[in-house]
């Protein structure tokens, strides 16, 4: 689209609801809910404001003549192409033909009408050959312009609901194949359903990415991004679960854990549908407790409001709006983890807040009783005392939170209870494990209560969400580590069983991170720093945004090789594990072969996470020679004996390394 309007013209689409030709309504009806459908409808909305915003001038030079023409011409070419988009997609969505197809006529047709009312090239200012234009139509324009917009923007919802349709299809193939992989009885069909689960999962995991991007409640996209984490990080959990049950059918604490990962990755694919359509059962309410950054925030708008209107709230509501504000700073005074000196301040704070609100229901009875209008000069000076007092109160709450955290990721950060449990498991030491255990449920109870506390002062309900996650994973893995451990100490000698406690250790680390992040976006939002959001996770990274038809008719290159970097990981890391597995079997260890397709698997995939920014190798150099090393085994490897775990690893992992020059040379 030409733009001529300049700065007037520009509006988001979320304003279109406000007319940009006085009384005109432009609203459609339909609430956009993803930014690029919003980003989509701009340009429109900024032309169409162009030429109902025209200069009624007298005189109109032939300059002003050409350009209100270029811009119909414009809008008109512009939504033609627009429409062939949308009528092919109703020609692959059978379910949306009928009303996609109405919603392409009904934009056709006003694009054809504004083409006719601009078409002024030839025109003289004075319209002596009778014809309608935009300059004698200016009524008509209106009804063609809000015509486009309300056609244009449904077919985007419409197209958007195909997003969505292909999201519960990806979904819906996830769960199946995870029912497959939760009855598999061999290692041989647990490979072959584990690799189509990752490709799937690596589809889903693309689709529920830009959506999240593209979602405008942040809100949303905070709890999508939650949802998604969790199934990145039971991605590998379920492979290494998984198979240490197959291993060991018999023990009871392996099946415990396979199965508690299994109900959070159905728990969390649930989570997604629910935001992505929006399903009532995912209520906030549900979602989040009451904050106290909330309950101080409602507190202190309805005080200042009493400036403007005596008569908006009633002493009593105001008194028991505050009560419920104290009550929940008792998740501060009575956790056993406050100090002292922090449970007096708090207390003292409360009690502060209550003598100042009391002063200024005392000053707010006697304006009424005088009939004043607006405040009085002591229910001001009342008004000011209690919002520094409930803002006082915050400050000293978040200062508890912070501390609090801070305290916890220093001392937590050393792994000393994991550490201890890997050791208890491989010597077989139940009684020193059942000890270990014991410290690590409660270094989870004080992460879990740290989690609700940075709630109350997150300062941002999208932060909230975050803070409800982290204490949702920690009190989950915690109870996984536990199990994964007891499974190690009965089977001191499986290997599996070993990696499969490595890696529920590598996700509690992998959350303490993750808090440390939270807990500094926090004070950043508390101080007015808000700087640039991190990324949320995925798997693999999202990529582009676009818009809601792009879906269907365009290919993303960098999302292509994303994806098959992303499942040519989850391949690695897999038959890295059927190594490990073929290994046990040797009593033996003469066997060079194995071992070195062993180190081979491993290398590869340390290659494959360093192109993630990922793994144990830092630096170009530290890939450079890993390279290196890995070509001189595969060198020998080639004279070696025939065998069919080998070629697929040696082929594998050279498609890797092929796959790595291919993103970083």
């Amino acid at each position: 689209y030409m733009d001529i309007s300049g700065s007037s013209g520009r509006r988001s689409a979320a304003g279109m609801a406000s007319s940009p030709c006085g009384n005109s309504n432009f609203d459609s009806g339909l609430e956009i809910k993803t930014r690029s459908v919003e980003q989509t409808l701009i340009p429109l909305v900024s032309q169409i404001t162009t030429l109902i915003n025209h200069k009624d001038k007298p005189k109109k030079s032939e300059r002003t003549l050409a350009a209100i023409h270029r811009v119909g011409q414009a809008v008109s070419v512009a939504v033609g192409r627009f429409v062939t988009v949308g009528e092919a997609i109703a020609t692959e969505n059978q379910e949306l033909k009928d009303e996609m197809g109405q919603a392409c006529f009904e934009a056709r047709r006003a694009g054809d009408a504004i083409a006719q009312l601009t078409d002024v090239g030839s025109a003289l200012p004075s319209q002596s050959d009778g014809r309608v234009t935009v300059f004698s139509d200016r009524t008509g324009m209106v009804k063609a312009a809000r015509l486009l917009l309300s056609s244009v923007t449904k077919v985007l919802v419409l197209a958007d609901r195909i997003v969505i349709k292909q999201i519960i299809t990806s979904r819906n193939k996830v769960l199946v194949t995870l029912d497959h992989l939760e009855r598999v009885s061999t290692f041989q069909e647990f490979v072959q359903i584990f690799s189509q689960f990752g490709n799937e999962m690596v589809e889903f995991a693309h689709l529920t990415g830009d959506r999240q991007n593209d979602l405008k409640d942040e809100k949303k996209k905070a709890r999508m991004a939650a949802a998604r984490a969790v199934l990145e990080k039971c991605t590998m959990m379920l492979l290494t679960a998984s198979k240490t049950c197959l291993r060991h059918p018999d023990c009871e604490s392996a099946r415990i854990n396979k199965d508690a990962v299994f109900h959070r990755m159905r728990c969390a694919l649930e989570q997604v549908i629910e935001i992505v359509t929006e399903a009532r059962s995912c209520g906030e309410n549900k979602i989040l407790p009451a904050s106290i950054y909330n309950g101080i925030k409602d507190f202190k708008v309805g005080v200042e409001c009493l400036r403007e209107n005596l008569y908006s709230l009633s002493p009593q509501s105001m008194g028991s709006q505050l009560e419920a504000l104290v009550e929940r700073t008792e998740d501060f005074t009575d956790s056993a983890y406050t100090s002292h000196e922090q449970r007096q301040a708090i207390l003292g704070l409360c009690q502060l807040a209550r003598q100042d609100t009391q002063q200024l229901v005392n000053a707010w009875v006697e304006a009424q009783s005088l009939h004043a209008k607006e405040a009085t000069e002591d229910m001001e000076v009342a008004i000011l005392k209690t919002c520094q007092s409930i803002s006082d109160l915050r400050r000293e709450l978040h200062k508890v939170a912070v501390i609090r955290a801070s305290d916890l990721l220093k001392v937590h950060g050393e792994q000393l209870p994991l550490r201890a449990l890997k050791a208890a498991g491989a010597e077989g030491n139940l009684e020193a494990m059942a000890e270990y255990s014991r410290k690590l449920t409660e270094q989870k109870e004080q992460l879990v209560e740290t989690c609700r506390l940075l709630c109350h002062v997150s300062g941002t309900e999208p932060l909230e969400i975050t803070c409800v996650h982290a204490e949702e994973t920690f009190h989950v893995i915690g109870p996984q580590i536990i199990s994964a451990a007891q499974t190690l100490a009965l089977h001191p000698s499986s290997k599996i069983a070993k990696e499969n406690l490595e890696v529920f250790c590598e996700a509690w680390e992998s959350q303490l991170c993750d808090m440390a992040l939270l807990l500094r976006e926090i004070n950043d939002i508390f101080e007015g720093r808000r700087g640039d959001k991190r990324p949320y996770l995925s798997l693999p990274r999202p990529g582009v945004i676009f818009p809601a038809w792009n879906y269907l008719v365009c290919v993303s290159v960098c999302v292509q090789e994303q994806t098959s970097m992303a499942k040519l990981g989850l391949e690695l890391r897999l038959l890295s594990s059927d190594v490990d597995t073929e290994v046990e079997k040797w009593e033996e260890q003469e066997h060079d072969i194995v071992r070195q397709s062993q180190s081979l698997a491993s290398m590869a995939y340390n290659m494959y996470l360093f192109t993630r920014g990922e793994g144990l190798l830092k630096t170009t150099l530290d890939l450079f020679h890993q390279a290196e090393v890995c070509a001189s085994i595969s060198a020998n490897l080639l004279f070696a004996p025939p065998s069919v775990l080998f070629f697929l690893l040696f082929y594998r992992s050279c498609k890797c390394i092929c796959c790595f020059i291919k993103h970083k040379t």
